[in-house]
C-alpha cells in the first residue's frame, strides 16, 4: 500500500512505548484482539469492516472506563469537570463539543470523584497495586508483529507492562465492570471473549520477544459502584487452548478476506438452517410430542 497524505504510515514492527491510541488506531492493516473477536460469530467480516471504517462515538461507558484508567494506570485523555447539572443546554453542548474535539473526557463533579475513589481502591488492594505498581511498569505499550502462518500484521495495546521483562512475564489486563464476582467475571470472559484477549496477548509478548515462553494475562475487573471492589482473575489453560484455536481462524478470515476484498456477512451464498435453543426444544417436546 502506498502512503498518501489520507493513509497514515503504519507502525513499524516492535515495541512502541511512546505511540499514542490515535496512531495505533489508525493502522488498518494489521489485526488486534477485539478485531479477532469481531470477525467471529455471533458477529461476521461485515461487521468488522464496518466499525474498522466508521468508529464508533464516545458512550458514557466507554468514559467511565477511559477514565478510570487514566486515573489508575496514569495514561490516557485528559478528564475535565464541567460543572451544571444540565447538560442539554447549547452552552453546555458547546464545552463538551470543545472538550472532545481536543480528545478530552467531559465528567460531572460526581464522576470524576468515583473514578478517583476507584484508583485508590486500586492503590489499597494488595495485588492489584503490585500489578500496576508504577515503579516497576509502564502503561499503555504497543506492540506490531507477523504471524509467521499467515503473513498477516498483527497488534497489541497493552494496558500495562512491568520494567523488567526477563523470566516471566505477568501481563495486567484493566477491566471496569458492574459485577467483579467470580460468577460474574466467568459469564463476561465468555461474552466478551477474555480468553481470546488472554491468548492473543501472550502470542504478542512472546513474538515482541518480552519474557520467556511462559508469559501470563491477568485480568484486574473492578466495580464501577462503592465500595468499588476489585477481583485479580487469571484463565484457566483449557480456556486458552479454546481461544487459541477461535484466535488462528479469525487470523485466517481476515488473511482471507484482506486477500479477496470480501467481508462476508451471515449468509451470502445460501440460507442458515437454524434449530430452536436447547431449552425450548425440550420444554416443546414435552408439551406437545409427548
Amino acid at each position: 500500500m502506498t502512503a498518501t497524505l489520507d493513509t497514515p504510515i503504519a507502525p513499524a514492527l516492535g515495541l512502541h512505548t511512546d505511540l499514542t491510541n490515535e496512531d495505533y488506531h489508525s493502522d488498518k492493516t494489521s489485526l488486534s484482539s477485539s478485531g479477532a473477536r469481531k470477525l467471529l460469530p455471533p458477529s461476521c467480516p461485515a461487521k468488522f469492516r464496518y466499525e474498522q471504517d466508521h468508529p464508533q462515538p464516545a458512550s458514557k461507558t466507554f468514559d467511565y472506563g477511559n477514565a478510570a484508567h487514566k486515573l489508575v494506570l496514569g495514561n490516557g485523555p485528559d478528564l475535565e469537570v464541567v460543572p451544571g447539572a444540565r447538560w442539554d443546554t447549547s452552552k453546555a453542548k458547546g464545552h463538551l463539543a470543545e472538550i472532545r474535539e481536543r480528545g478530552g473526557i467531559p465528567l460531572k463533579e460526581h464522576e470524576m470523584q468515583m473514578v478517583k475513589d476507584m484508583a485508590a481502591a486500586i492503590r489499597r488492594h494488595p495485588l492489584g497495586a503490585a500489578l500496576l505498581d508504577p515503579a516497576y511498569g509502564a502503561p499503555e505499550q504497543s506492540g506490531f508483529w507477523i504471524d509467521e502462518a499467515s503473513g498477516i500484521r498483527c497488534r497489541v495495546r497493552f494496558d500495562w507492562l512491568p520494567s523488567h521483562q526477563g523470566g516471566r512475564l505477568i501481563i495486567p489486563d484493566y477491566k471496569t465492570t458492574t459485577d467483579a464476582s467470580n460468577r460474574a467475571m466467568e459469564k463476561d470472559i465468555e461474552k466478551y471473549g477474555y480468553n481470546q484477549q488472554a491468548d492473543w496477548y501472550e502470542n504478542g509478548a512472546r513474538a515482541l520477544g518480552l519474557g520467556d515462553q511462559n508469559a501470563e494475562l491477568l485480568l484486574i475487573a473492578q466495580e464501577k459502584k462503592p465500595p468499588y471492589l476489585v477481583n485479580v482473575i487469571g484463565i484457566t489453560l483449557g480456556s486458552r487452548v479454546i481461544a487459541g484455536a477461535k484466535n488462528r481462524h479469525a487470523i485466517e478470515t481476515f488473511a482471507e478476506c484482506a486477500s479477496t476484498g470480501h467481508w462476508p456477512g451471515y449468509a451470502d451464498d445460501e440460507p442458515n438452517y437454524l434449530e430452536l435453543p436447547g431449552y425450548a426444544e425440550a420444554r416443546d417436546k414435552e408439551l406437545y410430542l409427548s
